[in-house]
C-alpha cells in the first residue's frame, strides 16, 4: 500500500505542473471565453458590464463584416483543402518513385513548413508585386500584369496558392509515409494480374491510404479555418474586406476594439465549427476491422 501511494504521489508530481498550466492557459479561459460570450464586457470599462444572453449570437450573425468573414473563410477553405491534399499525395507518389536524391527533395519540399509564416508572407508579398519576379515571368509569356494581392477578386485566392505551397510539404511527408508502409507483395499480386498503373493506384493505394487521407482532409480544413497571419502581414484584411477571416475578425474585435463579449461569441461559434469537424473525423476515420468485427458477430447471433 505504502508503495503504491508512493507511486501515486510521483506520479502527481510529474502531472501536478501540467495540470496547472492547463488550468491557468487553457481551461480558465475557455471556461471565461464561455461566460463573456453572454456579456457585453468591454475591456476599457469592465465595471459597466451586464449579461445580455444570446443577444451577441444574434447579432453577429446579422453583422455583414462577421458573415464577409465568416464566408470568406470558407472560400478560402473550399480552395486549399482539395489544393494542399492532392498536391500532398501527388508530390509523395512523384518522391516515391524517385531513387536519386529522394532526401534533397524530401528537404526541399518540406522547408517551407518549418519557415515563419511571417516571412513567407513577406517573401510573397515581393513575389506578386507589381515588379515582382510572378508578373515578370507572365510578362515574358505575353500576358497581362495581374494585380493578385491588391485585386479584391484575386486577393484571397493569391493567398491561398502561397498558403498551398507553405504547407504542402507536411502533408507530402504523411502520404509519404504511409506510402512506404504498403506492403509490396500487393503490387507484386497486382502485377501478376497484369493490372494497369491506374488499377493498382485505385484498388491499393487509396484504400491503403485512406485513413491518412481522412486525417490529411480534417487537419488541413481545420488549419485553413484558422488563417489569420496571411491576410494580417500581406492585405490586412483587405482590399475590400475580402481577406478578412473569422479569426482575423476576433483578433480585431477582443484586441483592436477592446470588444470581448462580442469576441468571445465569435470565438464559440468558430469553436463549434471546430467541434463539428472533430466528429466528423471520428466517424470517417472509424476502424474497420472493428465495424468488420461487429458484423461478423451479428451475423452470428
Amino acid at each position: 500500500m505504502k508503495r503504491k501511494k508512493s507511486n501515486s504521489l510521483l506520479g502527481m508530481a510529474f502531472f501536478g505542473p501540467a495540470l496547472v498550466l492547463l488550468t491557468v492557459f487553457l481551461f480558465i479561459p475557455m471556461i471565461l471565453t464561455l461566460v463573456f460570450s453572454f456579456t457585453d464586457f468591454f475591456a476599457l470599462n469592465p465595471g459597466l458590464t451586464h449579461f445580455v444572453g444570446f443577444e451577441n449570437y444574434i447579432n453577429i450573425f446579422q453583422d455583414e463584416l462577421f458573415l464577409q468573414s465568416f464566408f470568406n473563410t470558407v472560400k478560402f477553405v473550399l480552395i486549399i483543402v482539395p489544393c494542399q491534399s492532392l498536391g500532398a499525395l501527388g508530390l509523395a507518389l512523384l518522391i516515391n518513385r524517385v531513387t536519386i536524391c529522394k532526401k534533397y527533395f524530401k528537404v526541399a519540399f518540406f522547408v517551407p513548413v518549418v519557415m515563419s509564416l511571417a516571412v513567407v508572407s513577406t517573401l510573397w508579398m515581393q513575389i506578386y508585386s507589381p515588379e515582382g519576379i510572378l508578373n515578370t515571368l507572365l510578362g515574358n509569356l505575353g500576358i497581362a500584369a495581374q494585380p493578385f494581392i491588391h485585386s479584391a477578386k484575386q486577393a484571397l485566392p493569391s493567398i491561398a496558392l502561397m498558403s498551398v505551397w507553405q504547407g504542402v510539404g507536411y502533408q507530402m511527408i504523411i502520404f509519404l509515409g504511409g506510402l512506404q508502409a504498403i506492403n509490396p507483395a500487393l503490387y507484386e499480386a497486382a502485377e501478376m494480374d497484369h493490372a494497369s498503373g491506374w488499377q493498382k493506384f485505385k484498388d491499393i493505394t487509396l484504400p491503403e491510404l485512406k485513413p491518412l487521407c481522412v486525417f490529411v482532409f480534417i487537419t488541413v480544413t481545420i488549419g485553413a479555418f484558422r488563417m489569420i497571419v496571411q491576410p494580417m502581414v500581406m492585405t490586412g484584411g483587405g482590399p475590400s474586406h475580402s481577406t478578412y477571416t473569422m479569426v482575423y475578425n476576433i483578433y480585431e474585435t477582443g484586441t483592436v476594439n477592446w470588444e470581448i463579449g462580442i469576441a468571445s461569441t465569435m470565438a464559440i461559434v468558430f469553436a463549434i465549427f471546430v467541434m463539428i469537424l472533430t466528429v466528423i473525423q471520428s466517424i470517417l476515420t472509424r476502424d474497420k476491422e472493428e465495424k468488420k468485427h461487429v458484423n461478423k458477430k451479428t451475423k452470428n447471433l
